[in-house]
């Protein structure tokens, strides 16, 4: 039995990444050849730490280089993962930030807020570096709901200028106004106030490197998104609607607004949250009370991304009134920890392939 490292490389341009539907080979994801006798080691770095086809993807390999080689060869396959990104570092704010998404909706009440935090945490739990920014200025919630009301963000000098270091929680780094004002003041500001604060949440900040930057956006469409999307180069938009007709109403003008020319946002997905009631005390059990697959059906009006329900379960609120969120402190519902952390791996699949599929190589094929 012989065989050379070039000859595994060949075998694993049989393993296609199910999602990016190119193999492995072309899309750089294999490094560290070697082969010791009968024994070949590889690692396969995957775009995203919460990629859902990371055991297909391995099987795939080690049954290619049986296939193609021998089926007496030991194969070991390290899987690592590196999130993509085609935010232009040289250029743009938050240069170290590879992703951000802002997480909308078109009007308030119906958990945006809930599904940020849960999402942050989410994606932090699955080993990725995520910060959180709450940009809703009037009704900051996300200090309350990480249970961080009263912390403050310590500043720091660097050439004579004043820098926020976020608030560091549950493995994610947070900055909201809610931190830098007294909660039981109003905000009572002008919209040139607002659009200031946000920015220097961004130009002020030191966020460091992060896969993820996700943006809870206040409810509606104004003054706020316009600032996010013309100050940050987003990743895209996810938008959370409940079922009933008033909310998807509500929730196509935020689509409509992020397609706009003058935003212009990639839309991720769409998530339906409070998509049927589950009492604890029978969790098989679904009571549609807004309505059936609401959320579902936009995204096919759409033609864009479902990225999931979520129910509407006590636990969730008692989550974020207590300041531990659903997805951390979920031990009680496992269904409801689930079902977020379901939500935050379709969209960490869905940036990876909107990023492979308008990448460079992606470019240069239209182009040409």
């Amino acid at each position: 039995m012989s065989f050379s490292t070039e000859d595994v490389i060949n075998a694993l341009r049989h393993v296609d990444d199910p999602d990016i539907k190119k193999d492995l080979v072309t899309l750089n994801m294999i490094s560290g050849v070697t082969v010791d006798g009968n024994k070949v080691s590889f690692i396969v770095t995957l775009t995203t730490p919460a990629c859902p086809l990371k055991e297909k993807i391995k099987k795939d390999c080690i049954d290619a280089i049986h296939q193609y080689l021998n089926k007496e060869v030991e194969v070991n396959v390290v899987m690592d993962a590196n999130v993509t990104s085609l935010r232009n570092t040289g250029v743009n704010v938050l240069p170290s930030v590879k992703n951000i998404i802002c997480v909308a909706s078109g009007k308030g009440g119906v958990g945006k807020s809930t599904v940020a935090v849960n999402l942050a945490v989410s994606l932090a739990k699955q080993g990725a570096s995520v910060g959180l920014i709450d940009a809703d200025i009037y009704g900051p919630s996300i200090p309350l709901m990480l249970g961080i009301r009263g912390k403050r963000p310590e500043l720091r000098l660097i050439k004579e200028k004043h820098f926020i270091l976020p608030v560091e929680v549950e493995g994610i780094k947070v900055l909201s106004i809610g931190l830098l004002v007294d909660e039981r003041q109003a905000v009572v500001w002008r919209g040139p106030m607002v659009t200031s604060a946000l920015r220097q949440f961004v130009t002020d900040c030191i966020w460091g490197k992060l896969d993820y930057l996700v943006v809870d956006m206040p409810p509606g469409t104004g003054d706020v998104h316009i600032t996010v999307a013309q100050t940050l180069n987003l990743t895209g938009a996810v938008i959370v609607t409940t079922p009933q007709e008033a909310a998807l109403a509500d929730a196509r003008k935020a689509l409509s607004m992020f397609r706009g020319d003058n935003i212009n946002v990639p839309i991720i997905g769409i998530i339906e949250n409070m998509a049927y009631f589950t009492p604890e005390e029978l969790p098989n059990n679904k009571y549609y009370i807004f309505g059936k697959d609401g959320g579902k059906k936009l995204a096919e009006e759409y033609e864009v991304p479902f990225l999931g329900q979520i129910p509407l379960v006590q636990g969730i609120r008692e989550g974020g009134d207590s300041g531990k969120p659903a997805s951390l402190y979920g031990r009680e519902n496992p269904v409801v920890a689930a079902a977020f952390d379901e939500l935050a791996t379709n969209v960490a699949q869905q940036v990876a392939i909107k990023n492979a599929n308008f990448g460079p190589k992606a470019a240069d094929t239209v182009l040409s």
